[in-house]
């Protein structure tokens, strides 16, 4: 390649690269990279990738010491998966290089000339789910140059088809410390770059977000690629009710009074189920048209629109940009809260399938006669001490995140339990650790197991989670169900007494307070609640227990007076008066309710935890 009279190389100067059956796979220029100096770029449809020149057009040998070859230290190369855009940014200055000892060829001096920037990411070093932005300017005294590098560049991200060209975006704007805005603000061009088209709402009250998704017709919500939330998990569930509400038509688990209960007072008994002529039961004739509203806790019926959109649904994604006070779901579903990686996995398209659990409330209080209602939950639903929690800190919001603290610390130490009632289905194939239905009792037994279970983390493509896809039955009205969803002619087992607390994690819940969350080794779409019994025990114990839960590698499940059971649904009923769940960080008031998991039943712009 010859140079002009300036030293630049000659305009147009780009060709094409072959691969080894001869055909075309991409094409080279020479380029001056800001603060590199020279390259020779290349690029085919899987990478970007690039070498720095001396003067005369020869490669750049690593520097050395004794004769000892250095690394460099400049990037060579990027996935054409990994950058999310490029942009023609026309005339300006390329700057010389940064290496001590020139490197590139560039006379010593800045210079201006029509200028691309390849806009990607990098995994950061000390957190390897964490993305970096990362941006290259290439430069060129030819215009037409860059274009065409440009929209060569342009044309191999269109080949991902998996990329949201439309979103519609929800912004709460007091989630966490009241950083929702800016938290956008900061991703925002994120978005702009890839030229994702965005419909943004801000919402001004309770409820907006559910009731804009629960209102749209289907026809306008299929011209969007996803809905993504700016906010926490409450504000996830709000837009996922609204979501799924007059949508997902699948039959209602059954009641506690359909489970023939034994007569007991602890410890775990077997169920045989009451089997009821489904064309002619009631459950199944309300599970659509009498789905409750999430916004009042009254029951309203469904908007009557003809709904074309089921799930699961690959098209329409949902997506959370983290501004909450705890975000366990995009912990779980990215390995990092960290708002730019999670608007990267947005606009690069990513997709992993997420277990909903359908939680129905049968009576609020023991003498109410309700209307059966519906809501969904992503992450977690809990009673006892979480619902008392979550209760006392809802007229703490001003305090922020410290308002779990401070709430916490306060039930921690009233110590209530409760006795209630718990159904469950049993997953026969699951071979659970025989001390995990065990009680506490008196006497010398230890109150924590000898062994320790192996623990399988859900990660990016995940094993587990694909082969549970393998056993999934998809439903005419498209809905999925594990082998074990079966659940009105399932194995039914009982606990009976009094609880500390009642959880059914969905995911293993992550977050700030609890590094390996509830239930360490709880996956992303298997089709199983994790149902977590704590019985009644001193408080000295119980602090065992939670002192596991905020300590990384801990074992919370593993003591004699917690009962953990994989299952893909339950039922529950209050031996008070009425009692408090907590719903994905929202209040539900529910003295009898019953629960199912609905495997993958949405998909979510995320890829999984790396390694």
């Amino acid at each position: 390649m010859e140079r002009n009279e300036d030293g630049y190389v000659a305009e147009n100067e780009s060709y094409p690269v072959f691969n080894i059956d001869g055909e075309m796979d991409g094409m080279s220029s020479n380029f001056f990279m800001d603060h590199v100096g020279e390259v020779l770029l290349t690029i085919n449809s899987n990478k970007l990738y690039w070498k720095v020149l001396q003067a005369g057009n020869k490669e750049l040998n690593p520097s050395s010491c004794f004769g000892i070859k250095l690394a460099s230290n400049v990037e060579t190369e990027i996935e054409i998966s990994d950058v999310y855009a490029v942009e023609l940014i026309n005339w300006g200055m390329i700057h010389d290089s940064d290496r001590p000892n020139g490197g590139g060829y560039l006379l010593g001096l800045d210079s201006e000339m029509f200028r691309f920037t390849v806009h990607g990411y990098q995994r950061s070093k000390t957190n390897h789910c964490q993305c970096i932005l990362v941006a290259y300017t290439f430069g060129h005294k030819d215009l037409q140059t860059c274009q065409v590098w440009v929209d060569r560049v342009t044309s191999f991200i269109n080949m991902d088809d998996r990329r949201p060209k439309n979103i519609l975006v929800f912004i709460h704007p007091l989630s966490g410390k009241g950083n929702g805005c800016r938290t956008w603000e900061s991703v925002a061009p994120i978005f702009s770059r890839a030229k994702v088209k965005t419909k943004v709402t801000v919402t001004q009250r309770a409820g907006q977000a559910f009731d804009v998704m629960a209102s749209i017709e289907d026809i306008e919500l299929k011209s969007y690629d996803g809905v993504v939330s700016v906010g926490g998990d409450g504000f996830f569930n709000e837009i996922l009710n609204g979501l799924l509400r007059s949508r997902h038509n699948a039959a209602l688990p059954p009641a506690p009074e359909e489970i023939v209960h034994f007569v007991a007072n602890t410890g775990t008994n077997e169920i045989e189920p009451e089997i009821s002529n489904q064309d002619q039961d009631p459950l199944l004739q309300c599970s659509g048209s009498r789905l409750s509203s999430f916004r009042n806790g009254i029951e309203a019926r469904s908007t009557g629109q003809n709904a074309t959109l089921s799930f699961p649904n690959e098209h329409l994604r949902l997506g959370i940009i983290p501004a909450g006070s705890t975000d366990a779901i995009v912990i779980c579903t990215t390995g990092t809260r960290d708002p730019i990686t999670s608007a990267l996995q947005i606009v690069l398209g990513k997709r992993v399938c997420l277990d909903i659990a359908q939680v129905v409330r049968w009576k609020t209080t023991t003498f109410s006669n309700d209307a059966p209602f519906v809501r969904y939950a992503a992450s977690f639903a809990g009673y006892g001490f979480y619902g008392d929690v979550i209760k006392e800190s809802e007229n703490l919001r001003w305090m922020g995140p410290k308002r779990y603290d401070y709430a916490g610390t306060k039930v921690f130490l009233k110590h209530r339990s409760y006795e209630a009632e718990v159904s469950y289905v049993e997953v026969s194939e699951e071979l659970e650790d025989p001390t995990s239905k065990n009680i506490l009792d008196s006497g010398t037994r230890s109150f924590v197991s000898a062994e320790k279970p192996e623990r399988v983390i859900c990660r990016v493509n995940c094993r587990i989670c694909s082969e549970s896809a393998k056993t999934t039955q998809i439903l005419t009205n498209g809905s999925s169900l594990t082998q074990y969803n079966n659940v009105r002619t399932s194995r039914w087992l009982q606990s009976k007494g009094r609880y500390l607390s009642i959880g059914a994690a969905i995911i293993s819940n992550r977050n700030g307070r609890a590094p390996d969350g509830l239930v360490a080794d709880a996956h992303l779409s298997d089709g199983f609640l994790h149902l977590i019994l704590i019985k009644d025990c001193p408080r000295a114990f119980y602090l065992w227990h939670l002192t596991q839960l905020a300590k990384k590698g801990g074992n919370p499940l593993n003591f004699k007076f917690v009962e953990h059971h994989k299952t893909p649904a339950f039922t529950f009923t209050s031996c008070g008066d009425q009692s408090v769940w907590n719903l994905d960080g929202e209040v539900l008031q529910a003295h009898q309710l019953s629960a199912q998991v609905f495997r993958g039943l949405v998909s979510l712009f995320a890829s999984g935890p790396e390694v």
